[in-house]
């Protein structure tokens, strides 16, 4: 309940912060804003944000077309279509890096918002490296990021890994050979893990673990091979922790999964910060106690980063009504309204980080690695690699979970490497 009340007061801190903004020629009629946002932190933070835009441009009606399925999965099979059938959504979530440039951006499909970056001064207040992401080689800005996301999170329960007398493994050799046969033996489930995407996100980790900063980032700029020793070694780590993992991985969505690990029946669960929002506005637990948080095995120093945004399409309907939309959404006022409820960092600067009433402990933790940390992109939320290596590599993930043949793995990705022209 006391988690509850917080999050109200997050949201009322935020509003009593910022008068009410009045805008010259203000916009009207529809603005359909598409999403993956369905549920929980994610569902809260995106209505808390329409609800504020409302306020600020009452003549605008929001559609909110948000489609169920996490990260997307389901989200960019109708939005493709809708893309590629002259219909696009006024405004559409997608990842930052290759997610964007690799298809919408060489499609020409989206238009610049250079102008919106200028008027609001924002060039001074996004870090330079998340700019790089969304502009092209002609300084074309092309979306506007909302957050900043953790990918290589591990949760868990202190007070039931104290009980079951096991601590947080800081390698996955560890955790393989130490940790997941002292739960087994407990009937404990060592690590929950869910269906295909959220296995990608499992696999990346391990991935990261192993190799390394240098290592990973390897994979994507052709300076590690993907068949390897080493990379096949990723596939060996792999296929050990799906052991440790429970069978019924398929049938869960990622909210299932996190479950398992806050009611007991999971020791660990690896997912992206979204998870914070999940444990803080769906089950009202208390960082620190109800659910705690570590970096995943083996990349203690590294920050694995993904980041929300929202851009314009070409040719949609009511462009005035989207482009009041980018400009909320980049405000320090947008963003400490939606990341506290969603779970992720803001990715404007100068938002509230340090207000402890809006940033938890958790948030404090992560910005803290996030200044200080390497930092690398995430595979399977689309900041290194193009949609059409991410879809490819969804099947080899799930024939990989299937047979556990590391070398075919291994050379399936290889040639998925190729064909989609990563490896030149």
């Amino acid at each position: 309940m006391k988690a509850r009340v917080s999050l109200l007061l997050v949201i009322a801190v935020v509003m009593a912060s910022f008068g009410f903004a009045s805008a010259q020629d203000a916009p009207s009629g529809d603005l359909e804003i598409f999403s993956w946002w369905t549920g929980g932190g994610e569902e809260a933070g995106l209505n808390a944000l329409i609800a504020r835009f409302k306020e600020l441009y009452p003549e605008v009606n929001v559609i909110n077309a948000a489609v169920a399925g996490g990260s997307g999965v389901n989200a960019r099979a109708v939005l493709t279509s809708r893309m590629l059938g002259g219909n696009p959504p006024d405004t559409f979530q997608v990842h930052a890096g290759e997610e964007l440039n690799a298809l919408w951006v060489a499609a020409g499909l989206m238009e610049p918002l250079n102008d919106i970056y200028e008027a609001n001064g924002w060039l001074d207040q996004f870090p330079e490296g998340l700019l790089d992401l969304i502009t092209d080689d002609e300084g074309n800005i092309y979306v506007v990021p909302v957050n900043i996301h953790r990918s290589n999170v591990m949760w868990y329960v202190p007070a039931k890994l104290e009980e079951w007398g096991v601590t947080v493994p800081a390698t996955w050799d560890e955790f393989v050979n130490v940790t997941c046969p002292a739960l087994q033996a407990k009937d404990v489930t060592p690590l929950s893990v869910g269906e295909n995407w959220t296995q990608a996100h499992l696999w990346e980790s391990v991935a990261l673990g192993v190799l390394g900063v240098d290592g990973y980032n390897g994979l994507w700029n052709g300076s590690t091979s993907w068949t390897s020793p080493e990379a096949v070694a990723v596939w060996d780590t792999y296929g050990k922790v799906l052991d440790c993992a429970n069978d019924d991985m398929n049938a869960l969505s990622w909210q299932d999964a996190s479950r398992r690990v806050a009611d007991g029946e999971a020791a660990f669960n690896i997912m992206g910060d979204w998870a914070a929002g999940y444990f803080l506005v769906d089950l009202a637990l208390e960082p620190g106690t109800g659910f705690a948080w570590a970096a995943s095995p083996g990349t203690d120093g590294a920050f694995m980063m993904l980041s929300d945004t929202f851009g314009l399409p070409k040719g949609v309907a009511n462009p005035g009504a989207v482009r009041a939309w980018l400009s909320f959404l980049g405000t320090a006022e947008a963003q400490d309204i939606f990341n506290p409820l969603k779970g992720s960092l803001p990715a404007n600067t100068t938002a509230q980080i340090d207000n402890s009433e809006l940033y938890n402990a958790y948030f404090q933790d992560a910005y803290s690695d996030w200044t200080s940390n390497a930092i690398v992109g995430s595979q399977a939320h689309g900041l290194v690699a193009p949609p059409a290596f991410s879809n490819g590599f969804a099947a080899i993930i799930a024939g990989f979970q299937g047979d556990h043949d590391s070398a075919t793995a291994s050379a399936n990705t290889a040639v998925l490497a190729l064909q989609t022209g990563m490896v030149q």
